[in-house]
């Protein structure tokens, strides 16, 4: 974690499952920040020292994630969950940024209170999964990409379910150092977002969360979610911050991802006449632009809800 952050960590009484906050401190107006799926608030440590000058920085696990509750996925449970968070942490009229998943929850917060001063979604779309969503490319060479691609996320769900030892976890410690050099991201927040994430069990093995039942269902969910609707009918101020590179890990499916890239683009193009609404493609950025380009992130996001 930064160092010159002053936190405070809660668990939160909410009605269905408890929720993990953690309270970066600042004066200006409240800001609560969402994870990705997979992630938990300490991933957003480093973006929330870069907005802290700005605003009141909240940062929440969602449930299923880091230090929060377990609990089914559902879109309406968990932005009950966050209503109720801001409520019991007393953020009145918060404005909202996330990333990937926390970016969709954004959104949809977005759509759902008009009264919200401002939204951000950074790269928030669902995952690709239909040859409809590929734009431009065959229908038979997007089946077999798909196909090739969820027997990948298969594999890597089926790898993430199992035990770890914990020569396995300093492993696992060690590759998340790894991966943020490369990303260019803060070490100590990967190695926390990866401890923040582990269940320890009586035999010296862990668990990492989400659990296998919450990753399908979290599956299920994205699949089905059109987030279009909720762009053309949002009347709050809603910006769209998009990824315009592939991460390392989704080189090998280059034509997929650029295909799915596009795909995003001219659908939100569809909704382009609705004044709420920014869209701002990042050139060179990834989907882990926050870990890559906090500082550029930040100054977008202020900028954005400075506006307001």
């Amino acid at each position: 974690m930064t160092d010159s952050l002053t936190t405070e960590d809660l668990l939160l009484t909410t009605p269905e499952v408890p929720i993990a906050a953690r309270d970066f401190g600042g004066e200006g107006r409240p800001l609560l920040l969402l994870h990705g799926g997979g992630g938990n608030l300490a991933t957003m440590t480093t973006l929330a020292a870069a907005l802290r000058p700005g605003f009141r920085v909240v940062a929440v696990d969602l449930r299923g994630h880091g230090r929060s509750g377990d609990g089914p996925w559902s879109w309406d449970a968990v932005l009950a969950d966050l209503a109720a968070a801001c409520d019991e942490l007393g953020l009145v009229r918060p404005a909202v940024a996330g990333m990937s998943l926390g970016g969709m929850l954004a959104a949809l917060w977005a759509h759902r209170h008009p009264e919200c001063p401002g939204a951000v979604s950074l790269d928030g779309n669902p995952p690709p999964s239909r040859a409809d969503q590929l734009s431009g490319m065959p229908a038979a060479e997007a089946e077999a990409e798909l196909h090739r691609l969820r027997e990948l996320f298969t594999g890597m769900a089926t790898a993430m379910a199992r035990p770890m030892a914990p020569e396995q976890v300093d492993a696992a410690i060690e590759s998340a150092r790894a991966a943020a050099r490369g990303h260019g991201g803060a070490a100590d927040d990967w190695v926390e977002g990866f401890r923040r994430g582990l269940v320890q069990r009586d035999d010296g093995t862990a668990l990492l969360r989400p659990d296998p039942t919450l990753t399908e269902q979290l599956r299920v969910a994205m699949e089905s979610l059109d987030l279009i609707p909720a762009y053309r009918q949002t009347r709050c101020p809603l910006l769209l911050v998009l990824a315009t590179e592939d991460l390392p890990e989704q080189r090998p499916f280059h034509e997929l991802y650029a295909a799915f890239r596009r795909g995003v683009a001219e659908r939100i193009a569809s909704v382009a006449d609705n004044p709420c609404l920014r869209v701002v493609p990042l050139a060179g950025a990834s989907h882990a632009m926050v870990a890559e380009r906090p500082g550029e992130i930040a100054a977008l996001i202020t900028d954005f809800l400075g506006e307001r």
